[in-house]
């Protein structure tokens, strides 16, 4: 009963949005390019740090600084960070995150020439910190502000191409990323982050927020929240009555754990296994890349209302089946040329499976979710997926550095993908059924 008078309540909620296609296009607009530029920017100045780094400690965390910052920083956060963007104006917080994001830029600038080889580590681990939680609240934030930027029909193209953008910045990060470094060198490049954060922030000031205040369940039920902790309750209360999305999470960190083998170990195996050199490695990557472009344009073009099932499942079949071309490919083929081209594409699909699984999942809970309940819920599925990461890292780094063969590995953990959806795939089937149900209420 609470579940069906949330869903209710969330299609009273929708109702009230008077947004038309033609403002619904706008937002989408300035969304997709604010979300390219500051993700080509960031992914850019990620990688200049990195080789900032590198060059001045010569130490192996240069690179793996996020990687272990932003877990952590995320499983913090966890709590305030969803009962924050159900309780308050989803563009203040952006804006305020966007400033603070700023302002630690440019603190940054000033304090970093005053700090010298390992101690360079100093600013930088602040500065990654705090733009660790600057981003995890703006994927919160735009996440459960979707309904008061685009109207209901267009929630799937904003979700698809802002996801595209994603893609192709991380496709065009890298090489253009290299090429100004070596071009202007650190400093000047913190210059460069900064205008592109000034350009994202009045992207963001431009954008119309259109709130439904006058929306009685959404005002009692904030006015109710008495404690962070009671708030974060609620949003687990929730997941648990919509057994659809508990095991769709439980499903996506499992995933997650599994699919480090290849982060973690198709560059291990290529280049110290195979001894094949780094050509294979960016080939491979750039199909990933490639492939969650490719995936997010192609479900912009998908109809939502096409079988949830085949856009979940499907795809994590083919994923795991990937994974297992992927590592069998390793046991049989050594040539560079054949492993870059052959993998390149194994990688293309599996980015491409990868893509429509993560929007069509992400379109579900937004179009299903109450308004006042979806930073819970997306901060939760995030921070989730996103804390396993370490973890597999841990435990593949170890398998790796084994005895064991790195190509047995990769494909024996998509063989385990494949196993595990295949051995869940009745309850699945059966969650689905009863959550459309429930949503069509």
């Amino acid at each position: 009963m609470i579940e069906d008078k949330m869903a209710m309540s969330a299609k009273m909620h929708h109702r009230v949005a008077l947004i038309t296609n033609r403002q619904s296009n706008y937002q989408i607009l300035k969304d997709v390019v604010s979300n390219f530029v500051g993700s080509l920017s960031g992914g850019m100045f990620s990688l200049a740090m990195g080789l900032m780094l590198l060059h001045d400690t010569h130490s192996p965390l240069s690179f793996g600084l996020e990687t272990a910052i932003v877990p952590l920083v995320g499983i913090v956060i966890l709590i305030p960070v969803g009962n924050l963007v159900d309780q308050c104006r989803h563009k203040t917080i952006l804006v305020t995150s966007l400033v603070t994001r700023l302002i630690s830029l440019v603190i940054f600038a000033l304090l970093l020439p005053l700090f010298k080889g390992v101690s360079e580590f100093i600013p930088v681990v602040c500065y990654v910190t705090v733009n660790a939680i600057s981003t995890n609240v703006n994927t919160t934030a735009y996440a459960a502000s979707v309904h008061e930027l685009v109207n209901d029909q267009k929630i799937p193209l904003l979700s698809s191409l802002t996801q595209a953008a994603s893609a192709l910045s991380a496709i065009l990060a890298p090489a253009i990323g290299v090429a100004l470094y070596a071009l202007i060198g650190f400093e000047t490049f913190i210059i460069v982050e900064i205008v592109a954060t000034m350009v994202a922030l009045v992207l963001l000031i431009l954008m119309q927020f259109h709130y439904q205040e006058n929306n009685d369940n959404v005002m009692r039920h904030r006015r109710g929240i008495s404690s962070q902790l009671s708030g974060f309750k609620t949003g687990l209360i929730y997941i648990r009555q919509r057994p659809l999305i508990r095991d769709l999470i439980l499903m996506a960190v499992v995933i997650n754990f599994l699919f480090t083998a290849v982060t973690i170990g198709m560059p291990f195996v290529i280049t110290n296994q195979l001894h094949a050199g780094n050509l294979p490695i960016g080939y491979i990557e750039a199909g990933f890349s490639a492939g969650i472009f490719v995936g997010s344009l192609l479900t912009s073009v998908i109809p939502n209302d096409y079988h949830f099932a085949v856009k979940i499942l499907l795809p994590v079949i083919l994923m795991g089946s990937g994974m297992a071309m992927l590592g069998l490919l390793f046991i049989l083929v050594t040539q560079p040329i054949q492993l870059a081209i052959i993998g390149g594409i194994i990688l293309f699909m599996i980015g491409l499976m990868n893509a429509v699984m993560n929007i069509s999942l992400n379109i579900r809970l937004q179009t299903t979710v109450p308004t006042h309940l979806l930073g819970r819920v997306s901060s939760t599925l995030t921070t989730s997926v996103t804390a396993i990461m370490p973890i597999g890292t841990l435990v593949y780094t170890f398998l790796f550095q084994s005895r064991f063969n790195g190509a047995v590995i990769i494909m024996i953990s998509g063989l385990t993908i494949l196993g595990y959806v295949l051995s869940l795939l009745v309850l699945l089937l059966k969650d689905i059924r009863e959550d459309t149900a429930v949503a069509a209420k």
